[in-house]
């Protein structure tokens, strides 16, 4: 492969648990290798800072303001992201001097495409002159201003993936973190997929409105391995009424906010009957999802923090009677997949290429996208 560079990605999530650094190395079409991983928590303080972000943007109408929750909340983003790549750096026997680039996705705090408005925090100079290292940023703002939906944006990994992936076609990728997300893939194995071979969209919740009932109703901060949900008894009558949002009545491409379901359905049931429901409520969302795709696939790839959750991804077969494994039993990385996506995004930005397409955000034409800052 020619062309090949070592790139760097970086992924805060909706779940604001941290900071996820991978390195791969890769051509901006297809994946030659994977690198090291490293996850950098943030600290108690840190998140606190964030969450009153997300609290503080909701009513923005200029993604570029920073009144000053915003701006300590992206000082707090910014550098938690270089003590990361420093750490990563060090801890792995590499220099900046060893890395093309660094893609930076930053922190989300209001995805509002129907406004035309999403804002992730993170500056991306500050960021490249902490690491000497150039990197790309600000994935998202061109696909919204042009009329996309700005997410899902790793698609197009997920399509280099399965290029070498021998399993029938068409395949089916879940990204559940904070929301839930699919991608469907039919291109045969070994092509290299055009804007048609792909659909992609925000299904419904992924873990946001499950982490968040499990923090207001027992102070931890997720439901680990789905063991509330598996001692709760699932509301149904609660699970339709939510199913009865127009969200689900609307076509694809389409985007979801972390906030967009919360946990207020559940307020009247116990800590385990809050989480069978909840976790019940992705699965019924991703099962909706799944009709709404070009045809049925062959199987169900499941990524991010939901393939953790035994209890969902037995929710998630009941519901839509698919063939569903996991991303590491296909050996892909679970965990660090979205981090590995943007190290992909930013040889391909630097490549000139696509990142978003009319069947994945919306938007009318194959659109790139990111801003490149160099110290």
């Amino acid at each position: 492969m020619s062309g090949v560079r070592v790139a760097i990605g970086l992924m805060s999530g909706t779940s604001m648990d941290g900071v996820d650094v991978a390195a791969i190395e890769t051509d901006g079409r297809r994946v030659a290798g994977f690198g090291p991983t490293l996850f950098r928590p943030y600290g108690d303080g840190e998140r606190a800072t964030i969450r009153r972000a997300v609290v503080v943007a909701a009513p923005a109408t200029d993604r570029a303001a920073r009144p000053d929750d915003l701006r300590r909340a992206e000082e707090i983003v910014t550098a938690a992201h270089a003590d990361a790549v420093k750490t990563f750096l060090s801890d792995n026997g590499l220099t900046a001097a060893d890395v093309a680039v660094v893609g930076f996705h930053g922190q989300t705090v209001l995805h509002a495409p129907e406004r035309h408005l999403t804002i992730q925090l993170g500056d991306g100079l500050a960021l490249a002159r902490a690491s000497g290292i150039p990197v790309v940023y600000d994935f998202r703002a061109a696909d919204v201003a042009a009329g996309g939906e700005g997410a899902p944006f790793v698609p197009i990994y997920h399509a280099a993936l399965a290029a070498s992936l021998a399993v029938d076609r068409p395949i089916a990728v879940l990204n559940v973190g904070g929301v839930a997300n699919l991608t469907w893939i039919g291109t045969a194995a070994g092509a290299e997929p055009t804007a048609e071979d792909l659909v992609a969209f925000d299904c419904g919740p992924g873990n946001g409105s499950i982490d968040d009932w499990c923090l207001a109703r027992a102070g931890r901060a997720m439901d680990f391995e789905g063991r509330f949900a598996a001692a709760g008894r699932v509301d149904e009558a609660i699970v339709a009424r939510l199913l009865a949002d127009p969200f689900f009545h609307l076509p694809a491409p389409k985007s979801l906010d972390r906030k967009a379901f919360g946990s207020d359905a559940v307020a009247g049931l116990s800590l385990e009957d809050g989480a069978a429901t909840l976790t019940a409520f992705t699965a019924a969302a991703i099962a909706r999802g799944l009709d709404l795709l070009p045809t049925r696939p062959a199987s169900l790839i499941v990524a991010g923090g939901g393939a953790h959750n035994p209890t969902l991804l037995a929710m998630i077969r009941a519901r839509t009677d698919a063939a569903v494994t996991t991303a590491d039993a296909v050996g892909w990385s679970t965990d660090f997949l979205e981090a590995q996506a943007f190290a992909h995004l930013a040889v391909r930005h630097l490549e000139g290429l696509p990142l978003s397409f009319p069947r994945t955000t919306g938007v009318p034409h194959p659109m790139r996208g990111g801003v490149s800052a160099r110290w």
